[in-house]
């Protein structure tokens, strides 16, 4: 009982806030099992019938205003808002970030298509086959040549983004939101990075879009 008045005073002091990612992280508790992130509903639940617990009112305590829309979205949506940092409810595409959270964390692999290793070409080429059907060519020069170019102000969820890394195209992936873009990177396998990270920013040729 507690920790269900503890979780509730945290809950309505944010009641004035926006649901960022960032704020609700001293909200909710995380269960993290190699990259998979799920949301503890138990205490969460024992707080939203806090009122009916203690049959003191039909009206919604101001914690329910904020655990009805929370109990609406999935860890996974969760889990990305925070790494994206932007409206838990901006990311609608289920199908998106499940693909990503499928792959993600998996190795570089010059050459590889698989889970046991996978490039840069071969991902983006994978994802925009699972996600939006898209039929693409295999590097990441090619895939750069059948699309429409477009500027870093226009991109959209689903857009590629081309860099230099070594000379002419030669690393691609695919643009999220709020600056991020999801890729294999050499580096660090598939992951999550931000287009104005100085890196990237310097390397970055430009975006395309795909038009099938």
């Amino acid at each position: 009982m507690r920790n269900v008045v503890v979780l509730v005073a945290l809950l309505s002091a944010c009641i004035t806030t926006s649901l960022k990612a960032q704020s609700l992280l001293t909200n909710l508790q995380f269960i993290n099992n190699n990259n998979q992130l799920a949301l503890n509903y138990s205490s969460i639940k024992s707080a939203g019938n806090y009122t009916s617990i203690n049959n003191t009112s039909e009206a919604k305590t101001p914690a329910e205003d904020i655990i009805e829309p929370i109990e609406r979205l999935s860890p996974l949506q969760i889990k990305y808002a925070m790494m994206l940092d932007v409206e838990l409810e901006s990311l609608n595409n289920s199908i998106l970030y499940l693909y990503i959270n499928e792959w993600f964390g998996t190795k570089y692999r010059m050459g590889g298509t698989t889970k046991k290793g996978i490039d840069c070409s071969a991902f983006t080429g994978n994802l925009l086959s699972s996600v939006y059907s898209f039929c693409m060519p295999r590097t990441a020069r090619e895939q750069y040549k059948i699309c429409e170019n477009i500027n870093k102000d226009e991109l959209m969820a689903g857009d590629l983004v081309f860099f230099n890394t070594r000379g002419g195209v030669s690393h691609v992936g695919v643009y999220l939101t709020n600056n991020r873009f999801v890729h294999s990177s050499s580096s660090q396998g598939v992951v999550i990075s931000n287009l104005d990270d100085s890196y990237y920013s310097k390397k970055f040729i430009g975006g395309g879009r795909v038009n099938q």
